[in-house]
């Protein structure tokens, strides 16, 4: 084989695994919108064209196809969040970073699974859960200090929200897909400063916190 014919081949074999690649993440992001983080890896082999190997070799674990199969709704996302963070008032603030998080979790059903869940034998996925809750407690607590949320909500009261969000969503997202948006509303006005009332139990702490979004992770 010539010189020539070698590239020729070497372009050629980069374009059909670039076509593998390509096939394998638009099933993933199919697959995992409709069926969630748990959702069949053979499947999408199948519906992508290719042989289980081959997923395996483009991506060794669920957890790499997950995250490349989500990126475009982490940047969805990022880019709300952004906004949110930016604006001047703390309660529209507050207000507009839970609406931007929960249509997202509402448009993707493994998006909504990977926000409910702690995958703590990965760097990137802890990172980016890191950064959503420092987010949540920056916007809580400046909405606390401006007097218009009331001072015994915490980061888990928001977690707690976003797993109940996340059961009705599964249960409403065909017959009644922005039911969520009444429900965050109306526990928006709980929220709020003027509303408090003495509650029966303290937050979970940060551990049990953790400790339960791993358990979710574990026990599916």
């Amino acid at each position: 084989m010539s010189i020539g014919e070698e590239t020729k081949t070497r372009v050629l074999w980069r374009r059909d695994a670039q076509e593998r690649h390509d096939r394998l993440l638009s099933a993933a992001r199919r697959e995992f919108a409709s069926r969630g983080v748990d959702a069949s890896l053979e499947q999408i082999a199948r519906d992508a064209e290719v042989a289980i190997g081959t997923l395996y070799r483009h991506f060794p674990t669920r957890l790499d196809l997950l995250l490349a199969a989500l990126e475009p709704r982490l940047a969805e996302f990022a880019a709300g969040s952004e906004s949110a963070l930016a604006v001047e008032d703390p309660w529209e603030g507050f207000v507009a970073y839970l609406e931007n998080l929960f249509r997202v979790q509402a448009g993707d059903r493994g998006f909504n699974d990977f926000l409910s869940r702690r995958f703590p034998g990965s760097a990137d996925t802890e990172r980016f859960h890191d950064q959503m809750c420092g987010q949540i407690d920056d916007v809580l607590a400046r909405a606390q200090a401006a007097g218009v949320v009331r001072p015994d909500i915490a980061l888990a009261d928001i977690v707690n929200l976003i797993w109940s969000n996340g059961r009705m969503i599964d249960a409403t997202s065909v017959s009644s897909p922005d039911a969520w948006k009444r429900q965050l509303h109306l526990m928006l006005d709980a929220y709020r400063a003027d509303r408090a009332h003495p509650l029966p139990a303290p937050p979970m702490t940060e551990k049990q916190l953790y400790d339960a979004m791993v358990h979710l992770s574990a026990t599916q």
